[in-house]
């Protein structure tokens, strides 16, 4: 059993790190954004960065997620995973906390050294007014490096949450290699949208306020193998 997120994450662009590995949708904004295999992991090498030699965190501190599905939120907990921390997304003591704009008013309820807003902006583009108390994420991340290796141990709660997105992997009928649409609504949770997926090297296209109408073109013009029950 794998045990190790950065490793399984490695592994499923491996391949072609060029092809698109998550297409994000927004049916109420209109928002499309591709990345690629290689241009997530250049996010998710920026964000390990940003918290190793920036943060200077370790091995095993705590990061709060206050974040919703989407893009951006990959590349933050991809990158939380690669340098080894705990996520957690229940109110309490952590080392960094990341919130989008909208949830910033929950950051009273959690003790943290660091606190990093997060616009979601369709295309990565910098906020011109941030959050009393918060840096701008895409902003301070930008600056970092876009290699990051990392330990070759998993993190602490790496096995289990691999187990939990392969279980989660067969429930939901992921093939290896399949092309998934993803309804965020009904998979807030990032086992299903993010892990299990990538247990099979598979690719992602989330989407926030599916307009079902949408859904036969978006499986045809983007070669749907799989939409999530």
């Amino acid at each position: 059993m794998a045990d190790n997120i950065a490793r399984v994450f490695a592994d499923a662009i491996a391949t072609d790190p060029t092809r698109p590995l998550l297409t994000w949708y927004d049916d109420a904004t209109g928002e499309r954004t591709e990345l690629s295999g290689a241009t997530l992991a250049n996010w998710v090498a920026k964000t390990a960065n940003l918290l190793v030699d920036e943060v200077a965190l370790v091995p095993g501190d705590v990061a709060g997620v206050l974040l919703p599905p989407h893009w951006q939120t990959a590349a933050v907990l991809l990158g939380c995973w690669s340098a080894k921390l705990t996520v957690a997304d229940t109110p309490g003591d952590v080392d960094v906390l990341f919130a989008a704009v909208s949830r910033v008013a929950e950051a009273d309820a959690w003790s943290a050294g660091e606190r990093y807003a997060l616009a979601l902006d369709p295309f990565g583009l910098p906020m011109r007014q941030v959050p009393a108390g918060f840096a701008d994420f895409v902003g301070e991340v930008r600056g970092h490096g876009d290699h990051f290796t990392p330990s070759p141990q998993g993190g602490p709660g790496d096995a289990d949450l691999l187990a939990r997105a392969d279980a989660r992997a067969t429930e939901l009928g992921i093939a290896v290699g399949d092309r998934v649409l993803v309804d965020t609504a009904r998979h807030p949770d990032p086992v299903d949208w993010l892990l299990a997926p990538l247990t099979r090297a598979a690719t992602l296209v989330l989407c926030a306020n599916l307009d079902p109408t949408r859904v036969p073109s978006r499986t045809t013009t983007e070669k749907i193998t799989h939409p999530l029950p």
